[in-house]
């Protein structure tokens, strides 16, 4: 048997260096310093208000978010009182979406949104940081008439979120905790990086 040799072209070590230097320096700018300015170390999380027509939203969101600042770390969650920065927000709507159906024209999969208006503001100064009237969360789901199951994993949502119960399904309560879980995420990477 023959054995195949590859060739390489060899280059010295300062041709290495060189390589590694225009890799380093053309990055795509990730870094892991916070672009959040370091004036703010506290944060307080106000339960979000539901003006949805569903319920069991609010306190899901808002322990996801406080939850999310805690484990970051970046911003220590206070009481109002004691903090640089309050977020605040009201859960406008819960939306679903038919997206497939079967030959008799029942849902099989829909689209849950969860969608809220969200504000950080400076406590001090009592400026708006920023605001979006329209922040969303979302997922798809299996519905019963699919035949098949929704559970797959869902990531945090499966961990750390108490499943709503405001749904006639167990399918659409998952959906909506998997919703509420991406919306917080969301509302969280906002915050701590608000470039």
């Amino acid at each position: 048997m023959t054995s195949v040799r590859l060739h390489f072209p060899r280059f010295k070590a300062g041709a290495w260096s060189a390589v590694l230097a225009v890799c380093v320096l053309s990055g795509c700018g990730y870094t892991t310093k916070s672009s959040l300015d370091p004036m703010y170390q506290t944060i307080a999380v106000s339960p979000f208000y539901d003006q949805s027509p569903e319920y069991d939203l609010q306190a899901p969101l808002s322990n996801a978010l406080v939850r999310k600042f805690i484990t970051d770390a970046r911003l220590r969650v206070v009481k109002p009182e004691e903090a640089d920065l309050l977020l605040e927000g009201v859960i406008l709507d819960l939306h679903r979406k038919g997206l497939t159906h079967d030959q008799n024209d029942e849902v099989t999969q829909s689209l849950l949104v969860v969608t809220a208006a969200v504000r950080l503001t400076d406590v001090k100064t009592g400026e708006v940081v920023w605001e979006d009237p329209l922040m969303a969360g979302e997922t798809s789901f299996n519905t019963k008439a699919a035949g098949i199951s929704s559970d797959r994993l869902r990531g945090n949502a499966e961990v750390y979120l108490a499943t709503v119960r405001s749904f006639a399904t167990e399918e659409e309560n998952r959906a909506a905790s998997e919703a509420l879980e991406q919306l917080a995420s969301d509302i969280f990477y906002r915050v701590v990086e608000p470039w």
